[in-house]
């Protein structure tokens, strides 16, 4: 079984529920090694600024209240992990059978939009373009493809500081 063959599924959930559900239908793939059959659980949500009192806040607000996404293969026991999770009321689709998300649905709701790659290493030299730290060089220590930062040591002042900076504020050396 492959990751090509998983498909998207919408569960419904009691409102309020659905980062519950989330982190419930997580622990059971861990717990039973389903992480071959269960790939991943989203709760879509997206970015609301708020003002309140003159403050500008950020909210994430879901986008399907009471629905969660799960990308699995479809079988009786990921079938019945899902439908018995704690707070879920069953698979959307017409009586007994689930119907997946076509790849269309999938892509207009955006949850399955590939991260973006970079060719760039860890350990590796890079010159920073951008931004306060413009024109040092520092060594990549990490990098978070979700949010599409690196973590970069920069010399400064005689000692290596850790900063945080975006893909398109570096330049490979």
């Amino acid at each position: 079984m492959s990751d090509r063959e998983a498909k998207w599924y919408v569960v419904h959930t009691y409102s309020g529920h659905e980062n519950k559900v989330k982190a419930n239908i997580e622990k059971i793939v861990e717990n039973r090694g389903m992480e071959d059959v269960i790939y991943e659980i989203v709760v879509p949500t997206e970015e609301k600024v708020e003002i309140k009192n003159g403050k500008k806040k950020t909210k994430q607000k879901k986008i399907f209240p009471g629905y969660v996404l799960v990308k699995m293969i479809m079988n009786d026991e990921s079938w019945y992990v899902v439908r018995n999770t704690r707070g879920v009321t069953g698979f959307v689709g017409p009586g007994s059978k689930p119907i997946p998300l076509s790849d269309e649905e999938v892509r207009n709701m955006g949850i399955d939009n590939k991260l973006p790659s970079i060719d760039i290493e860890v350990g590796e030299n890079v010159k920073v373009i951008s931004g306060p730290f413009e024109n040092f060089i520092g060594e990549v220590k990490g990098i978070n493809l979700e949010r599409q930062t690196l973590k970069v040591l920069i010399s400064m002042f005689g000692r290596e500081t850790p900063v945080e900076l975006e893909f398109d504020q570096v330049e490979k050396l």
